[in-house]
């Protein structure tokens, strides 16, 4: 058996709000961080946390978390916090692309878009809360430190989804929020010609590469722009994702940009 697994099974979980230890063997060694710098929240995309399970622990499935939490916020520890679990994949963030090295992974039960989206219970929600206020005190990480996965990796993921309550994270101390600004406050603006470059297009990719996410910076609206745009959206302005990059979308980032800087 692996030791890091032999260690989380014999030493217990991280924290004390985990129900329950499943040990995967997916996991490996921090490359460059004695302790993780981010908190990555996912969605299983799977009917159940018992399937959830059995894939995270399966070497053929390569994939891993630190933690999992059920739909009746039943905590599981299956990756200690101090080794380096298979959740982010091919992912990136202020220019760290190693994202599994300097992060934890939690997994929120969800079948997910695929299968009928369903809000996350109440129960759930204050679990992911006290587990996530748990993780981020302990390991002293920024407000900024707190991403969805399709944050990480826009071009390929969409969870936890514009259902997460992103806003309830951070009213209890976790996570970067400020209030979205209103889409039907939008001026009367020329569409968008997804041909050529936009100024409107090119500030809004200089605003969202300035605060975290990979994106390039020609003004094109093109697929990849879309991508991460509505990736934003979700985490950000939930209320439309169209990936539009909108005066709401612009005015919301540059508020989170702002309060970043001067967060009192």
């Amino acid at each position: 058996m692996n030791l890091s697994v032999e260690t989380l099974l014999a030493s217990g979980p991280d924290s004390r709000l985990v129900d329950d230890v499943v040990a995967s063997p997916n996991i490996g060694e921090r490359r460059g961080y004695a302790s993780p710098q981010l908190l990555i929240l996912h969605y299983t995309g799977l009917e159940t946390a018992r399937r959830s399970i059995d894939v995270l622990c399966d070497p053929i499935c390569e994939v891993s978390c630190h933690y999992l939490v059920d739909v009746d916020g039943r905590v599981t520890q299956m990756v200690r916090e101090a080794d380096r679990a298979w959740h982010a994949g091919l992912s990136y963030w202020r220019g760290e692309t190693d994202i599994n090295s300097s992060s934890v992974g939690i997994e929120i039960q969800n079948p997910g878009h695929a299968h009928g989206y369903p809000d996350f219970p109440e129960a759930q929600m204050s679990a992911v809360v006290s587990l996530s206020h748990d993780i981020v005190v302990r390991n002293q990480m920024q407000a900024t430190d707190v991403l969805a996965h399709s944050d990480i990796a826009p071009q390929r993921k969409i969870d936890p989804g514009e259902k997460f309550d992103w806003r309830r994270l951070h009213a209890a101390g976790v996570g970067h929020w400020v209030p979205p600004h209103a889409v039907d406050d939008e001026p009367d603006q020329p569409p968008f010609d997804m041909q050529k470059p936009d100024d409107r297009t090119q500030t809004c990719q200089q605003l969202l590469a300035q605060y975290g996410y990979d994106i390039a910076d020609d003004g094109l609206l093109d697929a990849a722009t879309l991508r991460v745009i509505s990736a934003f959206q979700r985490h950000f302005r939930p209320t439309c994702t169209d990936g539009m990059p909108d005066a709401s979308t612009i005015a919301t980032l540059r508020d989170l940009i702002a309060h970043q800087a001067s967060p009192e």
